[in-house]
Formats: C-alpha cells, structure tokens, sequence
C-alpha cells in the first residue's frame, strides 16, 4: 500500500534559490472535502500542464497512506472550479537537492503569501537527514499549516504569525 512519510519546516530566508534547483512547477489545488486532516483528505491538484486525485489517509506520527492518479487536465481545472472547497491553494514550489535528499520547498501566493513550507519526503521514520541553511522551525505536528487547514484559515487571516 503506498505511503507518504513527510516532515514539514518553515523556511527563514530564500537561501534555497541558491540551491541546487531540481524543478520549479506552479501547483493550484484544491479539497473535495473538509474531513479532519489527519482522517482523510481527498484533494484536486493541478502542477503546470498535469494534473491528479490524490486520497489521503489517517496519519500515524509522520505516515499515512497516499494515492496519487493522474487524471485529464480540463476535468481537474472543473472540479476545482466546481467542487473544490474555496479558496483554491496557490503556491510555487522549487524542489532542490541537498546532501543526499531532496526538499520541495513552497512558496504560497494568494490567500497564503508570504507563507513558505519546506518538505523532506523520508524512506523510514526514523531517517536521519541534516538540515539546509535555510530551514527555521519544524511544524509536522502543527496543523495550521497543512494545506488543507491554509484552506479553512488562510494564512493572511492570522493575527500573530510568529508563535
């Protein structure tokens, strides 16, 4: 069954464009539902000319079951139109080689601006990795800062940012 292990960092400068850059891809997507995050998310995403139905499942510490299915690009731009809880997530993301990993790094406009998230897929919970420069602190566990809460409560609407 696949599995998504992922830890989350806010990010203190724009160090990371100074990087090894990977790629850079604009993503818009969107929620099906407004279930709990950790229980289910069911979410629409678009990434520049592909887009997927992505099912996520009840997280356990840093895991939880993913799957990902690409689905046709002109169905996925109606059902964020359609069906998909308002506002729309926007955000830029870079993703950048450091040491032996690679961290996907989003940059959020719209609604969230000025918000950047920096992510480690890891292969076991307990993998070490070393952190870039450019990384403040962890926010896995906070979840005001999963996509699917920037939905209910953007980050524009946050009276006091630094907590």
């Amino acid at each position: 069954m696949p599995t998504e292990i992922e830890r989350k960092f806010l990010v203190n400068h724009d160090g990371y464009k100074k990087e090894k850059i990977i790629d850079k891809i604009n993503i818009e997507q969107g929620y099906l539902t407004l279930e709990k995050e950790k229980e289910k998310v069911i979410r629409i995403r678009i990434t520049d000319d592909k887009a997927f139905l992505t099912l996520k499942g009840l997280a356990t510490s840093i895991t939880r079951h993913e799957f990902e299915y690409q689905i046709p690009l002109d169905e996925a731009r109606e059902m964020l139109a359609l069906f998909c809880h308002k506002p729309i997530i926007k955000k830029v993301r870079y993703k950048n080689k450091y040491q032996d990993n690679v961290w996907e790094i989003d940059e959020f406009t719209a609604e969230n601006a000025v918000l950047t998230i920096a992510e480690i897929e890891l292969e076991s919970e307990g993998q070490e990795f070393n952190l870039p420069e450019f990384i403040d602190q962890e926010v896995t566990d906070d979840e005001r800062y999963y996509n699917f809460n920037l939905v209910k409560n953007p980050y524009k609407s946050w009276s006091n940012k630094n907590f």
